[in-house]
């Protein structure tokens, strides 16, 4: 379990399909009961979950957000969006401010079934649940747990699917925990805040973080908090903390610190970008083992 945070996994809304509630005739009804569903993922890491949960089921999946997007913190919403929000009958979001930019629309678009992936109080709201793997085996549930409600004709495949991916990801899960326990308590610096949840769960301390807003490079007030905390951090473990950078933002500032420190620059990747494929989660999650270990026994 990640410590100190609770997860209260929840549905957001639940709103009945209007096509459903319509008095059609006969073959109207016979229509609708043969519809395929389509389901609607704001953004990448989602989409993962739900080609991992849907494979097989009589569904249509769509993304909102391109696979290269990122973070969605500057998204805007284009006129293909509005038109897969419209055409959807269910659109799984992240939840927790992620998608602050589809609030207005989902008011004016009741007969749009929402499930979010992560609804939980905490003393920080941070919205990148998936980032951590215990996250990512919560959002799962929950994704899982909307679509049965709201789909029930592939509910049995949605149970299915999901069962299989959680054992995946919880086999993951301990191989993580297993690797990085000799290196808990260690200390590094981050590019922006997308890994609380999996410092939490690894037993990792983020001493500071790059840029509070990625793409957005810190001041030199800022920059130059960061480069004390690090010589800090330094001096107090007796080596240099590593800073990490992530692959979908430009490393300069990170290059500048470690000019000034001595620190070593790495990548971990938040899974907000990748290939799109049922593995791709798993794949980026190793491939952060990989750079940590090298990482943290340097």
């Amino acid at each position: 379990m990640i410590r100190k945070i609770l997860f209260t996994l929840t549905l957001i809304f639940t709103l009945f399909f209007s096509s459903c509630t319509k008095k059609n005739s006969g073959t109207e009804q016979a229509a609708s009961s043969e519809h395929k569903t389509t389901i609607t993922a704001s953004f990448y890491p989602l989409y993962i979950m739900l080609m991992n949960i849907a494979d097989g089921a009589d569904v249509e999946l769509k993304m909102l957000a391109p696979s290269d997007t990122g973070c969605l913190h500057d998204y805007q919403l284009t006129t293909k969006d509005m038109q897969a929000i419209s055409s959807s009958d269910i659109v799984v979001v992240n939840g927790l401010g992620m998608e602050d930019f589809l609030d207005k629309v989902f008011e004016s678009k009741s007969e749009t079934t929402i499930v979010a992936g992560a609804d939980f109080e905490t003393v920080d709201d941070n919205p990148h649940v998936w980032v951590s793997v215990e996250g990512a085996i919560y959002e799962v549930k929950n994704i899982c747990s909307g679509l049965v409600k709201l789909d029930p004709k592939n509910a049995e495949i949605y149970e299915k699917n999901s069962a299989q991916y959680i054992q995946k990801l919880s086999e993951l899960k301990k191989i993580m925990h297993d690797t990085l326990e000799p290196f808990s308590g260690s200390t590094i610096i981050t590019f922006h805040e997308a890994f609380p949840y999996f410092a939490s769960e690894f037993g990792l301390k983020i001493a500071s973080v790059i840029e509070r807003e990625p793409g957005t490079a810190p001041s030199p007030k800022e920059l130059d908090e960061i480069i004390q905390t690090v010589n800090a951090e330094n001096s107090k473990s007796g080596k240099n903390v590593p800073l990490f950078a992530e692959p979908q933002y430009s490393s300069s500032s990170a290059e500048v610190i470690a000019n000034e420190t001595g620190s070593k620059i790495y990548e971990l990747d938040p899974c907000v970008t990748g290939e799109i494929s049922k593995d791709s989660y798993i794949e980026s999650m190793k491939k952060n083992l990989s750079v940590l270990q090298d990482a943290l026994k340097n």
